[in-house]
């Protein structure tokens, strides 16, 4: 599996980070890094706890991983729950459980696709 055939594996625009980026060597680096991040943790935590200042924090910081990693899809679920969990606003919890839902989806997709890679390149 090349690192193309990963972003496509999770529904993501290789190209555009490549673009963006402009170093397969530097996109590979952080995108081994991925599974590392404790913002996925960290976010189900603070929604479990009903803290929704964590959660919005956690969700802010996923979204900003996703967006600069080019994980299109991750990025507009955590987009999603970040503004329903912005400071000032209600929170519903059917409307904040559906969002964290297809967060969480996301971010299976696309740390299946990561650790497919790492297994194939042999990390």
């Amino acid at each position: 599996m090349t690192l193309k055939d990963c972003y496509e594996q999770m529904g993501a625009d290789f190209e555009d980070v490549l673009s963006r980026l402009r170093n397969e060597a530097l996109i590979r680096k952080f995108v081994c890094k991925f599974l590392d991040d404790k913002s996925i943790g960290d976010l189900k935590r603070a929604m479990e706890a009903g803290n929704q200042n964590e959660a919005f924090l956690a969700v802010h910081t996923l979204k900003g991983v996703a967006q600069n990693l080019g994980f299109t899809p991750l990025y507009e679920a955590g987009d999603g729950l970040t503004e329903l969990l912005r400071p000032g606003h209600t929170v519903i919890a059917q409307e904040a459980k559906e969002e964290l839902e297809a967060v969480e989806a996301a971010y299976e997709k696309t740390a299946g696709a990561v650790r497919q890679f790492l297994k194939e390149q042999g990390e």
